[in-house]
């Protein structure tokens, strides 16, 4: 009798629940929270207040139960869960205090010339540009943070809401004060970052790129900077949502290299050299398809 060899069981190196854990863990870093142990853990995401009804609170119980089934093994009925056990979050941008106006480029090219000729009346200065302020990220009447802000409520026993949590806070909620850049990304968070970008180069259509450390890196200078914005009350894929933002990168590095290959064969060519194998290839080179003569200095592959 002949065994049959074990196949090796398939390795899941990164799932949805995962990062959806460690995403969570690195927001509270910049959150007050009134009881960090218990207050924390949302069981439902709201755009405001007024959505607090019997429907959401049903639904906030089975997410609930549902949670405590994954991850105790626990089976609890929802409709047994008080309502004061639940926390709610809540979309909020009241406590982000408003960005600062930003000075038009027409109007601070007049300041800075009235202040240093000292003209008595101001003086109109015509230079065609109409471009005013920057744009703001998430709400253009508010500060930019690195991800939508939220406050976190529970209820009392007459079924009124009451502020346990806040984005974005340092300190307490009474001599605490707004701040952005307390909070820090998780170490493991950080880790599947580059884990992702290290698997994604790996793919067929981008290892073989002599400069696919570049790309690795450009992604990963990208996943730091928008990890934090994903939005769990909009999806819960946050591996598709990330995967995107890395194929960006990846594509944006290979256009510029493309870009500086045909200019360094433009050069080449002007110069009596031949260009790239790409370019002899594509049949760009000289009139005739009959390249100029010279040594060939350099061959610049992909």
């Amino acid at each position: 009798m002949t065994l049959l060899p074990k196949t090796a069981p398939r390795v899941n190196y990164l799932n949805n629940r995962d990062i959806l854990k460690e995403i969570h863990h690195s927001k509270n870093t910049y959150c007050w929270y009134k009881d960090r142990v218990n207050d924390h853990q949302y069981d439902i995401i709201l755009p405001s207040l007024d959505k607090i009804n019997q429907r959401t609170i049903a639904e906030a119980r089975r997410n609930r139960a549902d949670r405590i089934k994954r991850e105790t093994g626990e089976v609890v009925n929802d409709k047994k869960i008080p309502n004061t056990d639940l926390v709610f979050r809540i979309t909020c941008w009241d406590h982000i205090p408003a960005a600062p106006k930003k000075i038009p480029k027409t109007q601070a090219k007049k300041k800075k010339i009235e202040d240093i000729l000292e003209f008595d009346e101001p003086v109109e200065v015509e230079d065609g540009l109409d471009e005013v302020l920057e744009d703001v990220e998430l709400n253009t009447a508010k500060m930019r943070v690195n991800f939508p802000p939220f406050e976190h409520y529970r209820l009392d026993d007459e079924k009124n809401p009451f502020l346990v949590g806040r984005s974005h806070w340092k300190g307490d909620l009474k001599t605490g004060e707004f701040s952005k850049d307390h909070g820090t990304m998780t170490k493991k968070l950080a880790l599947m970052f580059m884990k992702l970008c290290e698997r994604y180069a790996t793919r067929s259509n981008w290892r073989g790129y002599t400069y696919n450390e570049e790309m690795r890196g450009q992604a990963l200078l990208q996943l730091s900077q928008i990890g934090l914005q994903f939005d769990e009350s909009k999806s819960q894929n946050p591996f598709a949502y990330y995967t995107a933002a890395i194929t960006n990168s990846f594509t944006r590095i290979l256009n510029i290299e493309k870009k500086n290959q045909n200019i360094r064969d433009d050069i080449l060519e002007m110069n009596g050299l031949n260009p790239s194998w790409t370019r002899q290839n594509a049949g760009k080179g000289g009139s005739g398809g009959a390249y100029m003569s010279g040594p060939v200095v350099s061959s610049y592959e992909e």
